[in-house]
């Protein structure tokens, strides 16, 4: 029954991201998709600004105020700052206080380490969830990209994120085999900023190299391959300057980081057992993730494995929604326990 009317939501999936933070209600879908960027006063500590309004102020704040982002590599590097900006985005994303306090499940890199885990669930509580699953980002991913994880056969999932990339065969409601990676799309951004200093004496930021990522960037050649006008500081003079970068520059700088991620797949197919890998071959990998948006991402991966490769439907929303719809599947739920217990 749909209580939502009377503020009454009793699940909500959160893929605590760190590039952007997706909160996911029943029977609502996703409502929230910010920046995961906190705006803090330095000397008072106050929040200032969450999400989009603190994402603008990135690189441009005066000297009292500091805008940063408190989830790295995928996990959270400031406790306080990212409980404050998870309390300001559930109740945006619930639109009312709630009259009950909601069953929350956050994802989590199938990486972390219990004190990890610890934090999440902290932060997940001080922001006003009822009870706090952690579930698998890679199971999250396959769920939501509707894929049969529950079932007697092997399911791979890419979830290439910001701060980690994963890669999992999935069977029967559990992780068979799996590789974590941190940095992934950060990791990438600062290839770019790296080959642009290198290249040509000009620094750029975080957002810049993004955008060159998201208009020019990819995993391997594609046919209307252009440049993009890239404005930053020169180093010697301090002055702004403008260069023309090709696509083929990026996709060189970026190579190495992408390399990683071959690799995370390759072994994880390695560590897979045979009857999975043969489910595998046959069902091909899927990919999720903002990664998957990286031009030809899936035609390098399928080139690197011999495997039929296809990007998920919204494959930036695959993990949260997975993330609230595994409240409702009691496997998910009972194998998540185990891993929390272990």
């Amino acid at each position: 029954m749909d209580l939502s009317f009377l503020g009454i939501y009793r699940d909500i999936g959160v893929d605590l991201g760190t590039a952007a933070t997706l909160v996911c209600v029943k029977g609502k879908g996703i409502t929230l998709c910010e920046p995961s960027v906190v705006a803090i006063d330095k000397y008072t500590k106050k929040v200032l600004a969450v999400g989009n309004e603190a994402n603008e102020m990135l690189g441009r704040t005066p000297e009292n105020i500091t805008a940063l982002c408190p989830v790295r590599d995928g996990v959270i590097a400031d406790f306080e700052t990212t409980a404050a900006m998870l309390k300001a985005y559930l109740r945006r994303a619930m639109g009312k206080k709630p009259l009950m306090k909601p069953r929350v499940a956050v994802a989590v890199p199938s990486g972390i380490t219990d004190v990890e885990r610890r934090a999440v669930t902290e932060v997940a509580l001080a922001a006003g969830a009822g009870s706090v699953t952690l579930i698998e980002e890679p199971m999250a991913a396959g769920l939501g990209a509707g894929l049969p994880v529950c079932a007697a056969q092997g399911s791979m999932v890419v979830n290439i994120g910001a701060g980690t990339c994963e890669a999992a065969v999935i069977s029967l409601g559990g992780i068979v085999s799996a590789r974590s990676v941190r940095g992934a799309g950060a990791a990438l951004d600062n290839s770019i900023i790296n080959y642009i200093r290198h290249e040509y004496s000009i620094t750029i930021g975080a957002k810049t190299a993004e955008e060159i990522k998201i208009a020019i960037g990819s995993a391997g050649p594609y046919s209307d391959e252009g440049y993009y006008e890239v404005r930053g500081r020169e180093s010697a003079t301090g002055l702004p300057k403008n260069v023309s970068v090709a696509a083929s520059e990026i996709r060189s700088a970026m190579s190495e980081t992408l390399s990683v991620i071959i690799d995370a797949v390759l072994d994880t197919l390695e560590n897979t057992p045979p009857e999975l890998a043969a489910d595998v071959l046959a069902g091909g990998i899927t990919v999720t993730g903002g990664g998957a948006l990286i031009r030809n991402i899936d035609t390098v991966i399928e080139a690197a494995t011999g495997i039929r490769t296809v990007i998920a439907e919204n494959p930036m929303q695959c993990v949260c929604t997975g993330t609230e719809a595994a409240l409702s599947n009691p496997v998910i739920i009972r194998r998540s326990e185990v891993a929390k217990r272990r």
